[in-house]
C-alpha cells in the first residue's frame, strides 16, 4: 500500500487534478508516475501531518534525535526488561537531520506526528522466540528482526512468504556539542517563525485590500448619493 505525506492540505490539493467531468485525471502527477511504470495507481493513502495527533509526552534529555521517552517498556516483576527487546520502533526509525526540527506549521516534527501515529508502542524483538516469550507485554503489537508480526490484539501474522525488517544503523551525533545542537535547533525555530510571520503578513495584507477595495466601494456609492441629492435642490 502506498502512503503519501504532506505537511497541509495545500499538498493535498495539488494531488488532486480532475476534469470536467469530476473523476481524477490518470495521466497527471502520481497517477502519471504509476501509467509510466507500468502499475497504474488506483487508490492510495494521503496522510496530512497537520491534522495529526501529536505526541504530548517528553522527549529523551539530550538526544539530537530527538527521540521519545516512552515509559513503558517491557518488564518482568523484577525490572528486567523483556529479553531480546530492541526498542520502540518509532525511535528505531533514522530521520534526516532536515526533518528532526519543525517541520510543520505549528512546530510538531514528523516522529512525534507521523511515526508516533503509525507505531506509537510497536515493540521491536531480535527474534521471534524472544517476542512469543514477551506476549504478556505485547499492547499494539510488535515485530521482530527475523520476521515476526503480532498485530495489536495479539493477532498473528503467518504464512510463507518471507518478511524481512530492519533498521538502518545510526550512529547519532553524539561527538556534537550540545551548544551546537541547541544552535541548531533555534535556527530551524527561528526559520519556522519567519514562515509564520510571512503567513501573518500576507494574511493581513488581504484584509487590508478588501478594506481598502470597500471603501473605495462605498466612496464612489456616496459621491453618487451627493451627486443626486444636488440634482434635487
Amino acid at each position: 500500500m502506498l502512503a503519501v505525506v504532506c505537511k497541509t492540505h495545500d499538498g493535498l490539493k495539488a494531488l488532486l487534478t480532475s476534469d470536467k467531468k469530476g473523476p481524477t485525471n490518470t495521466s497527471s502527477r502520481l497517477h502519471g508516475v504509476g501509467s509510466s511504470i507500468g502499475g497504474p495507481l488506483h487508490r492510495y493513502l494521503v496522510i496530512c501531518l497537520e491534522n495529526l495527533i501529536p505526541y504530548t509526552g517528553e522527549f529523551i534529555a539530550d538526544d539530537p534525535k530527538r527521540r521519545l521517552a516512552i515509559r513503558r517498556k517491557p518488564r518482568y516483576v523484577n525490572k528486567e526488561t523483556s529479553p531480546g527487546f530492541l526498542g520502540f520502533a518509532v525511535n528505531m526509525i533514522n530521520i534526516d537531520t532536515a526533518n528532526l526540527y519543525c517541520v510543520i506549521s505549528n512546530g510538531h516534527v514528523l516522529r512525534e506526528t507521523l511515526f508516533s501515529g503509525l507505531v506509537a508502542q510497536l515493540q521491536v524483538y531480535k527474534t521471534r522466540a524472544d517476542m512469543m516469550q514477551a506476549l504478556p507485554f505485547i499492547t499494539n503489537g510488535d515485530i521482530s528482526l527475523d520476521g515476526g508480526i503480532i498485530k495489536s490484539g495479539c493477532i498473528f501474522s503467518l504464512g510463507k512468504r518471507e518478511v524481512q525488517i530492519k533498521f538502518p544503523k545510526s550512529f547519532g551525533r553524539s561527538y556534537l556539542r550540545k551548544s551546537y545542537i541547541k544552535s541548531e535547533i533555534r535556527m530551524k525555530e527561528l526559520k519556522w517563525e519567519r514562515v509564520r510571520c510571512v503567513e501573518d503578513l500576507e494574511r493581513e495584507q488581504t484584509l487590508l485590500t478588501n478594506a481598502k477595495n470597500n471603501f473605495k466601494i462605498r466612496k464612489e456609492e456616496f459621491v453618487k448619493f451627493l451627486s443626486q441629492r444636488s440634482s434635487y435642490l
